[in-house]
């Protein structure tokens, strides 16, 4: 399944979480996505992304890390669904958007809750997902300037 596809999916689905457990998922789902798009650019997107996008991977295997979540709804891990990445751009983009909501997501939560170890393990996953929403901004603008540089040859 196409990235930009899934990064909906993923999306749609953190927009309808209601208990902290499910905003916990979707989030541990979005970090998830992050280290596949990454993993998946390292090895067949653009050359001048790649060592960006093995660095994604990581940022978001320590995303996944940063959360304990005790089971995935249905046992199905979205992340293990991509298969493709049409367009780069479109899909860091996507990606970039569901970082953000993520992380506004789980302020919601951490703010929420009287669990101290829920409450901290939010701050480390929305750290996670500022990470690798930096990471997502700096292949954008790689991906910018190397089409700016493109133009002017």
């Amino acid at each position: 399944m196409d990235g930009v596809r899934l990064i909906a999916i993923s999306r749609d689905a953190l927009a309808r979480s209601l208990p902290e457990l499910d905003t916990m998922v979707e989030a541990w789902q979005a970090q998830a996505l992050s280290r596949a798009v990454g993993g998946h650019l390292a090895l067949r997107g653009p050359q001048e992304l790649r060592a960006d996008a093995r660095a994604l991977g990581e940022s978001g295997g320590r995303g996944c890390g940063a959360l304990e979540v005790p089971t995935v709804r249905g046992g199905q891990i979205r992340a293990a669904q991509l298969t493709e990445v049409s367009d780069a751009r479109e899909v860091l983009t996507a990606l970039g958007v569901l970082l953000g909501e993520v992380g506004i997501a789980l302020v919601g939560v951490a703010c929420g809750t009287d669990e101290e170890s829920v409450y901290w393990q939010c701050i480390e996953a929305m750290d996670a997902a500022d990470e690798s929403g930096d990471r997502v901004h700096g292949m954008l603008r790689k991906l910018e300037e190397r089409d700016a540089e493109r133009s002017r040859g």
